[in-house]
Parts: structure tokens; C-alpha cells; sequence
């Protein structure tokens, strides 16, 4: 009986230690034809990570409606930035680390822009995670983050 009592525990505080996920895009740099990344596959490589309960994919104002409304079907939030889509990403990544429910800020992208953020998230208290295009991303980027994951190397 205690036995069971003990794995019905154990259940639950497994459960209740589920990554609570901030997810932000740089759109961009990361959903360009010429390198075949699908938003649905992002999403699935961050579902294996935890709960995503901040999804952001930030575009330029030269987002076509095809794109917007694929991000947007996928359930992420399409944001549109006027200017540097990098300074747009980097605010709301760095707000998210102040947010209490969020424990996991993942960051796609594939340049160093985000470092500050990454820094603050991780002085808060924040796992970071870097989901980049290839092994040859910023390497300050790779270096700075907790977790380093490639978008379609095999597991």
C-alpha cells in the first residue's frame, strides 16, 4: 500500500516539474526557403522540450499573409516588427525570464544578438535553450545557452 502511495507521489511531482516554455522566433533568420525549416517542425522539437505557453515567431513588415497565417495556425503568435526584428525578440525574451510560471526560455535563432538576454534569463534563474540551424550558428550563442539543439540532425 505504501508502495503505491510512493509512485502515486512520484507521478505527480514528476508532473508538476513540466517545463513551463517561452518560446520566441526569429523569423527572419530561421524560416527562409533557402534552409527548408518548417514552422511545424519547430513546434514539435519544442513540444519533446516542455509546454509552451509563450509562442512568438517575430516577422519583418515583408512577412507574406501565407506566412503569418501558417505561424498563427501552428499556434504561435505572429508578431510584426517595423525595424529590427532582433531588438523586438530580445525584449520580450528578457521579459519572459522576470515571468514566474515560465522556467524555460528557448531561443531560435542562429546569431549572438540574443547573448544579453540569454545572460539575464540565466541570472534569473532561467534554463536556456538554443535551437539553432546548424552546427556553424554563432558560436557565442551555442556557448552562452544552457541547451544547444540543431533543427534536424537526428536524434
Amino acid at each position: 500500500m505504501l508502495d503505491n502511495v510512493k509512485r502515486k507521489i512520484a507521478r505527480v511531482m514528476k508532473a508538476e516539474k513540466q517545463k513551463n516554455l517561452a518560446v520566441f522566433i526569429d523569423g527572419p533568420n530561421i524560416l527562409r526557403k533557402e534552409l527548408g525549416i518548417e514552422i511545424r517542425e519547430i513546434k514539435k522539437i519544442v513540444s519533446k522540450i516542455g509546454e509552451a505557453k509563450i509562442a512568438k515567431v517575430f516577422l519583418n513588415q515583408f512577412a507574406t499573409e501565407k506566412l503569418i497565417e501558417a505561424i498563427a495556425n501552428e499556434g504561435f503568435e505572429p508578431v510584426i516588427t517595423i525595424g529590427d526584428v532582433d531588438v523586438a525578440m530580445a525584449v520580450e525574451a528578457t521579459a519572459a525570464a522576470f515571468n514566474p510560471f515560465i522556467n524555460t526560455i528557448v531561443y531560435v535563432t542562429r546569431d549572438s544578438d540574443f547573448v544579453p538576454s540569454i545572460i539575464k534569463a540565466k541570472s534569473q534563474g532561467k534554463e536556456t535553450v538554443a535551437l539553432i540551424v546548424d552546427s556553424a550558428a554563432a558560436s557565442a550563442l551555442k556557448n552562452t545557452a544552457d541547451k544547444v539543439f540543431v533543427i534536424g540532425e537526428e536524434e
